[in-house]
């Protein structure tokens, strides 16, 4: 009897010791851009949101296309990218829940001060476009599938200009994030599209600058959605559907709101307010 009772005590201590560990252990992983994560707004509104609700985020940062792919294996809880159309896509194929407007911020064209091509003050993309393509000069593509290489390749399109033709010359596809897209422009002193937040977080800029900037067409909403539960059972839809909820709750957007770099705002929330035409 009192073998059994010191093993029942044994029994209610390595539970209780389990406790702390099962509470660390509610965790969700959200597939996202590396613009949310380079920029920093991640390190930024996790933890304040994990303080809130004491659930921890596990960030997969990839380009939108691969990030949208990890959902749709079922890799992810919840997606939080940056290409409207293939986000609606991933909701119509019932891969994701309902789409939820969240933030948005803006593309820049940057390039070297001496800007060869003569682009500087534009407020036209295309017209831009079709400068540094007429004079050649080197422009770096992420080439990644990401939501800001989708843009790109609209821009592109809007231009009537076929980049690929100047492939491995003046256009160049390097298969890599924001950041390190941004390394390889400033060591070729090229041109480039970039989402604003990662722009600004950057420190390698060597002799680049912002030369275009302004055009509605330049503008970069960002969604989130849950991944479906019917379609992967073992996605954790309540603690998802909290951090989706959290984020274009007041609370959310005001942490959004609230980072900034230099005194510079990165994204502005929009969940409750109809984005700018363009």
């Amino acid at each position: 009897m009192l073998r059994l009772f010191r093993r029942g005590l044994f029994a209610a201590a390595l539970a209780m010791l389990a406790l702390p560990a099962a509470a660390q252990e509610r965790s969700i992983t959200v597939a996202s851009t590396t613009s949310t994560e380079q920029s920093g707004l991640f390190r930024h509104i996790l933890p304040i949101f994990t303080r809130e609700t004491g659930i921890n985020v596990r960030v997969v940062a990839l380009g939108t296309g691969q990030a949208l792919d990890v959902g749709r294996r079922g890799d992810a809880d919840v997606v939080f990218v940056h290409d409207r159309a293939a986000e609606q896509r991933f909701v119509q194929e019932g891969f994701g829940l309902e789409r939820r407007h969240v933030m948005f911020n803006d593309f820049v064209i940057i390039g070297p001060a001496a800007d060869p091509a003569k682009v500087a003050g534009l407020r036209d993309t295309a017209a831009a476009l079709r400068r540094i393509s007429a004079a050649n000069a080197p422009f770096v593509s992420r080439g990644d599938r990401s939501g800001t290489h989708a843009a790109e390749l609209r821009l592109w399109q809007q231009a009537s200009v076929d980049p690929t033709q100047g492939r491995g010359q003046w256009y160049r596809e390097v298969g890599q994030g924001m950041g390190p897209a941004l390394n390889t422009a400033a060591a070729q002193n090229a041109y480039i599209l970039a989402d604003r937040g990662t722009w600004l977080s950057f420190r390698n800029r060597q002799d680049l600058k912002v030369l275009v900037e302004g055009d509605p067409r330049l503008f970069n909403q960002y969604g989130v959605m849950v991944v479906n539960p019917q379609r992967h059972p073992h996605v954790k839809q309540a603690d998802a559907q909290r951090f989706t909820d959290w984020l274009v709750s007041p609370a959310g957007q005001e942490a959004i709101a609230g980072y900034t770099i230099n005194g510079e705002q990165l994204f502005f929330p929009n969940a409750r307010q109809p984005e700018p035409v363009s």
